[in-house]
């Protein structure tokens, strides 16, 4: 790669892909110095949630970034990047005889098609990162680190994604790629519940966006209870970290267990919502007894309340950072405020604000 064409990825492509995106700029929390040569990247996805900020970390760095989706979703974002048009199922022709350095699988769901996409560049890259989840663990209920048992799936042959097998296909996601890929080429990522701005969830979003609103507040189990997310932004950074630093292995992308609880979480909204809210502490059996089971109505903090605590231990011996979840929360308002009023009107978690004065009118009476 020439030196023009160096300075052309940093200043122009750089710049002009950043600002198209509308999203916040990676702060310091998350900034990392490029010191290596530019990098030639695909990432297989690209624009959903997490692959834009991968792609602006990327381009931050002074690398290229090549897309490979449908072209189906968020095409404004990057029009001066090459976008390759394809299907990840059987619609692979416009990679082949192509050669990147590094390839992002950010849109690995189905294990054939991980599959195919590692056998072809299995000899045609030099890193391929997969970005799989901490659904892959099959117990929750002991401290887990990245040689914890896996869960399985009765018929591999199933290829429908729901919230029973998703976690156990990207398990096998992760066993196709690694039969392709050298181990020494691998990486493989395991994010918890990913927030930030973005996030068309709304899971961890709803914290923050529903208690700028104020009055009472229904709040899960207790403030004592841990919460473990990643922001965005910091998953990027450390997936870039890997490309750039040759980085393999599997690492849970979590912050430390038992770190953030949600009193803090209530605090850190609070505070950059300078809104005060009258929190009211519902028990888990009485919230499920009203018709609120964890999940989307009671979103980030049911997956936490059951779990002994995934470890990060090994990510971070490798560089891996946390902003402060405060910042986090902070941005969200920020991007959210940004959106259509339709969409800003329909928050995709937490519950109906009928239902929740309900359970706290209930849970308020029987105390009485």
């Amino acid at each position: 790669m020439t030196s023009s064409r160096r300075e052309f990825i940093k200043a122009g492509v750089a710049g002009a892909a950043i600002a198209a995106t509308g999203l916040p700029a990676v702060s310091a929390a998350g900034a990392r110095e490029q010191e290596n040569e530019p990098l030639d990247i695909l990432i297989l996805g690209g624009t959903g949630f997490i692959g834009p900020h991968m792609v602006r970390e990327a381009l931050r760095r002074g690398h290229s970034v090549t897309l490979f989706n449908r072209g189906r979703t968020n095409n404004e974002l990057f029009p001066d990047l090459e976008t390759i048009k394809g299907d990840r199922d059987g619609g692979l022709d416009g990679l082949k005889g192509r050669k990147w350095d590094s390839v992002i699988d950010n849109s690995g769901y189905i294990p054939r098609h991980v599959q195919d996409s590692a056998r072809l560049f299995a000899s045609s890259c030099d890193r391929y990162l997969f970005i799989s989840t901490v659904a892959v663990y099959a117990d929750f209920s002991k401290p887990i680190d990245e040689g914890s048992p896996l869960a399985t799936i009765a018929d591999e042959s199933i290829e429908e994604v729901t919230w029973q097998t998703y976690g156990p296909l990207k398990a096998l996601c992760e066993k196709r790629a690694a039969a392709e890929i050298d181990a020494d080429k691998l990486t493989v990522l395991r994010p918890t519940y990913i927030c930030g701005p973005g996030d068309h969830t709304d899971r961890f979003s709803y914290w923050p966006i529903r208690t700028r609103q104020g009055r009472e507040m229904l709040w899960p189990g207790t403030p004592e209870d841990f919460i473990q997310i990643v922001d965005v932004r910091d998953l990027a950074a450390f997936t870039i970290d890997c490309l750039d630093n040759n980085i393999s292995g599997i690492y849970n992308m979590v912050n430390p267990p038992r770190e953030y609880t949600m009193g803090r979480l209530l605090e850190d909204c609070q505070a950059v919502t300078a809104t005060g809210v009258d929190a009211v502490w519902v028990p888990e059996e009485f919230l499920k007894a009203n018709g609120l089971n964890p999940g989307s109505q009671v979103p980030i903090w049911g997956g936490s309340a059951r779990s002994r605590g995934v470890s990060t231990d090994r990510a971070l011996a490798k560089g891996m950072r946390h902003r402060p979840v405060r910042e986090t929360a902070r941005d969200i308002l920020a991007w959210w405020d940004t959106l259509p009023e339709e969409r800003r009107a329909n928050l995709k978690a937490g519950p109906a604000a009928d239902k929740e004065a309900e359970v706290i009118a209930a849970w308020k009476q029987g105390r009485s």
